[in-house]
C-alpha cells in the first residue's frame, strides 16, 4: 500500500480522508490541519491515525510517499513544490495553484524528477458528467453550439480567491473534458459586494473557434443553490442538473431548423419537439474512482482522467478571466 499523508482537514480534506481510509491502494499514515478544532474532528473518525499542526511532518516524512493536499489555494504551489523535492507523488484539490506561473513551476519540476502530480477535479469522474461524454463523443446531440452552466448559491465566501475560482473550476474542467477543442478567447465579468478584495459574483464566457460559446454563472449571493448545465446541439440538447437526486440527466430530442425567406426578408423557424429521455449512468462515488486513479498513476505510470495539464488549462483560464475582469470584460486570447 503507498503511505500517504493529508495536508488540510477543513472544508474538502474530510471527503478525501475517508476515501484514502477506506482505499485499498492507500494507507493514511498522518493529518495535518493548523486549526486544532479540525484535528480534533480527525481524531474522532481516525483515533490510530498520526494528527499534527505542522505541515513538515508531511513533507518531511521519509516514510510518506504521496502527499494529498487540501489546504488554502495560495499554500498548494509551496506544499506541492516541497513534497516533489522530497521525492513524492502529489494529488493536489482544486485549483491547482493560485497563479499559472506556480503551475507551470511545479509541472515542470514534476517532469525534472519523475514524479506524479495530478489534480483533484473530481467532476471528471462524476458518472453522469463521463455519460454526457460518451454522448457528446457518438456525436448523438450533433455538432454543440452552445453550454450554459450556472453554479451559484449564497456562500461560501473565500478568503484567498473569487467567485470564480472556487466555484468556476469545476464548469471549466468540465467542459474542457467534454470538448475536444479548447477555447479561442476568455472573457469574464464581475462584481464585489459585502467584501473589499475578491469578486462575489461573476459571468465568464469561452468563445471557440468552431462557433461553440461557453457560458459560467457564479455567484456566492444567490438565495438558492443551482448546479444546472444546458448543452445544446445541432439534433439534440442535454439538461444535467447536479442537484436532482436521480434524473440528474435528460436528453431532449429537440432542435431548431431555420428557413430564411428571400423575398420577404424574413425567417421562418421550424421547431421540432421530440421525446426526453432519461440515461442510466454509474453512481459509484466519483473521489473514490479520482484515488484509485492516482494510485494506478503511480503504480503503473497511467495517465489519469485529472492529470497535471488538466489543472494548468483550468488555471490559465482563471487568471485570463480574472484579467478580462480588471479590463472590464475584455477578450483574451487563450494560449497554454
Amino acid at each position: 500500500m503507498i503511505k500517504a499523508g493529508l495536508i488540510g482537514f477543513g472544508y474538502w480534506g474530510p471527503n478525501l480522508a475517508r476515501n484514502l481510509y477506506a482505499s485499498k491502494e492507500f494507507k493514511l499514515e498522518c493529518i495535518c490541519d493548523e486549526k486544532k478544532d479540525n484535528l480534533l474532528k480527525a481524531r474522532k473518525l481516525y483515533p490510530n491515525i498520526k494528527l499534527t499542526e505542522k505541515p513538515e511532518d508531511v513533507l518531511n516524512n521519509p516514510l510518506i510517499e504521496a502527499v494529498i493536499i487540501a489546504s488554502s489555494v495560495n499554500t498548494h504551489y509551496d506544499f506541492a513544490r516541497q513534497a516533489l523535492l522530497n521525492g513524492k507523488d502529489v494529488l493536489i484539490e482544486k485549483p491547482m495553484t493560485d497563479s499559472f506561473k506556480k503551475a507551470a513551476e511545479i509541472y515542470e519540476l514534476s517532469l525534472k524528477l519523475n514524479r506524479k502530480v495530478m489534480i483533484d477535479h473530481t467532476f471528471l469522474y462524476n458518472g453522469a458528467v463521463r455519460k454526457i461524454k460518451e454522448i457528446i463523443d457518438k456525436k448523438s446531440l450533433g455538432n454543440i453550439q452552445y453550454i450554459d452552466s450556472t453554479r451559484i448559491n449564497l456562500g461560501k465566501f473565500q478568503n484567498d480567491v473569487n467567485v470564480l475560482w472556487d466555484l468556476a473550476s469545476h464548469d471549466i474542467s468540465i467542459i474542457n473534458f467534454l470538448m475536444a477543442e479548447k477555447p479561442q478567447y476568455v472573457q469574464a465579468i464581475g462584481k464585489i459586494y459585502y467584501s473589499e478584495v475578491k469578486e462575489n459574483i461573476a459571468f465568464l464566457i469561452l468563445h471557440y473557434s468552431s462557433g461553440l460559446i461557453a457560458h459560467m454563472n457564479c455567484s456566492w449571493l444567490s438565495p438558492v443553490k443551482i448546479r444546472k448545465m444546458l448543452i445544446g446541439g445541432s439534433k439534440k440538447m442535454i439538461v444535467y442538473d447536479d442537484i436532482e437526486p436521480s434524473d440528474k440527466i435528460k436528453i431532449y430530442d429537440s432542435s431548431v431548423n431555420v428557413l430564411k425567406v428571400k423575398d420577404k426578408g424574413k425567417i421562418l423557424v421550424d421547431y421540432r419537439v421530440g421525446d426526453i429521455t432519461i440515461p442510466k449512468f454509474s453512481i459509484e462515488e466519483p473521489l473514490s474512482l479520482l484515488i484509485k486513479d492516482f494510485a494506478l498513476a503511480i503504480k503503473q505510470g497511467k495517465k489519469p482522467v485529472s492529470d497535471i495539464l488538466t489543472g494548468l488549462e483550468t488555471v490559465k483560464i482563471l487568471e485570463l478571466a480574472q484579467e478580462s475582469i480588471v479590463n472590464n470584460g475584455k477578450l483574451l486570447n487563450y494560449k497554454l
